[in-house]
């Protein structure tokens, strides 16, 4: 079967390729690596600077100081940590750290990692001058498919390629990994020539794997094309040393996205017919509660928590994706008995858990319900998040509490920064009230600080400042 795609390809949405199947794509262990992290007093000491701005080193100083032990694996579980909260410059510190001290010399997987923390901190140019500067010794496999990976999230599809020639060059011409980068790029950026070719290069060297049809599932669904996810099912399907049950979590998505419930419920029946046989059931599981959520069907999703608690050990990921569920379905009830089965556990103190609630008590004015969460949670030992106070944000408006929206708006902002989507009606009421309060020094203050996080433009930034200043 030819493979061949629409022009319109990836042009609407990123892959689901990266988002829906990122927890497993790059796991090569059932460890829980939050449950480690929070084991380790290290973790527990840097976890708390929730603030991305926040140094890291000064906690590490003090460490040493104190005659403590760093190894390369604990700071490397709790870089991978941080990276699960999107605190990326502060995971660069300690791999910067790491070496700079001279504590723990750069490895090949070390190299590679700090490579991708450049390019989420500083960006591609920084991204090339560190890996100029490695030395030939450390340009192995692992940093130049690091190298790929960045070149291919920046859509530089001709130093991406010459990346690939690279690896090939060195050898590397069979790995499935790096082929999946470059294909999933060729999506992206919906050259069809290119997909065809290079899955004609890779299926000639055996390099094709679960992955490889994630790929072009979530590119058929993105162009709405249900037969080209029918010729992927069918392809797959011909794999037997492919392990088909992702990509049958990959279809059921495509399905549901052009409309084909039946289509997906079968993908998800089939899905579900590997739970007795799959070593990672903790990955599995939380795909099936999201999937099914997609299909609307509350019941059905309620099914699969239960054998989820059944088969496996429960953790906050599994919690997290749970509430999440419910609040699409805004399943207040159902999700405080979740919660509550939650806290029972003794697990660590994620806020992520508690924020579903938040946002459903200030969604639906039981501020005082929100407000004890937060206050219960600080007490635990969890840290709010942006996303905490936002809710709040909105909470305290609609109940006419607009200083204390003003102020929980101002904690988001420096917690959230760049991933705060703010809703105009809010920051407008926010700004409005201080400037009806006469307290044009703080609207501009809180004008900055949206500039400085990088929610404003500097275009937007001016105008706003301009308007405060000429009512001044």
């Amino acid at each position: 079967m030819k493979l061949s795609l629409s022009s319109s390809l990836y042009s609407r949405s990123k892959s689901t390729y990266q988002n829906s199947l990122k927890p497993f794509l790059y796991s090569t262990s059932t460890v829980n690596s939050s449950t480690i992290a929070w084991s380790d007093p290290l973790y527990r000491r840097i976890s708390p600077l929730g603030d991305n701005r926040v140094s890291v080193v000064p906690v590490l100083d003090q460490w040493v100081q104190e005659g403590r032990f760093v190894d390369r694996t604990q700071l490397r579980l709790i870089i991978k940590e941080l990276k699960v909260y999107r605190r990326f410059q502060q995971a660069l510190e300690i791999s910067q750290w790491m070496s700079d001290k001279g504590y723990i010399p750069v490895s090949f997987a070390d190299a590679a990692t700090r490579l991708r923390l450049i390019f989420r901190v500083h960006g591609l140019e920084q991204v090339e001058k560190y890996f100029n500067y490695l030395p030939r010794q450390l340009k192995g496999y692992e940093v130049y498919a690091s190298l790929l990976n960045c070149y291919a999230d920046e859509k530089s599809v001709e130093k991406a390629e010459s990346v690939m020639q690279k690896l090939g060059d060195m050898g590397f011409d069979r790995s499935p990994f790096c082929y999946n980068i470059l294909l999933n790029l060729y999506c992206r950026i919906g050259s069809r020539e290119k997909v065809d070719s290079l899955m004609h290069e890779m299926e000639e060297k055996g390099c094709c794997n679960e992955y490889t049809f994630a790929i072009l599932s979530s590119a058929y669904a993105a162009a709405s094309d249900s037969d080209g996810i029918d010729g992927i099912v069918e392809k797959i399907e011909s794999y037997p040393r492919v392990m088909m049950k992702y990509s049958y979590a990959i279809a059921a998505d495509g399905y549901l996205k052009v409309g084909q419930l039946d289509r997906a419920l079968e993908m998800l029946k089939k899905l579900e017919g590997h739970i007795a046989t799959e070593k990672r059931k903790s990955i599995l599981f939380p795909i099936l509660l999201t999937l099914y959520t997609k299909t609307g069907n509350k019941d059905e999703l309620y099914r699969i928590w239960n054998l989820y608690k059944e088969n496996v050990k429960i953790y906050n990921k599994g919690y997290l994706t749970m509430l999440s569920s419910l609040s699409k379905f805004n399943d207040i009830e159902g999700a405080e008995k979740i919660f509550k089965e939650w806290k029972s556990r003794g697990l660590s103190y994620d806020f992520r858990i508690p924020n579903f609630l938040i946002d459903a008590y200030s969604r639906n004015g039981h501020l005082g319900k929100a407000e004890a969460l937060l206050h219960n949670g600080i007490q635990k030992g969890g840290n709010p998040d942006g996303t905490t106070w936002y809710y709040l944000t909105g909470g305290y408006i609609l109940d006419n509490q607009v200083p204390k929206a003003a102020e929980a708006l101002k904690k988001a902002i420096m917690v959230l920064s760049p991933r705060l989507r703010l809703s105009k009606d809010t920051l407008v009421t926010c700004l409005e009230y201080l400037e009806g309060k006469g307290d044009v020094d703080r609207a501009e203050e809180f004008i900055s600080l949206l500039r400085t996080e990088g929610i404003f433009s500097a275009a937007v930034h001016e105008k706003l400042l301009n308007y405060i200043k000429n009512r001044k």
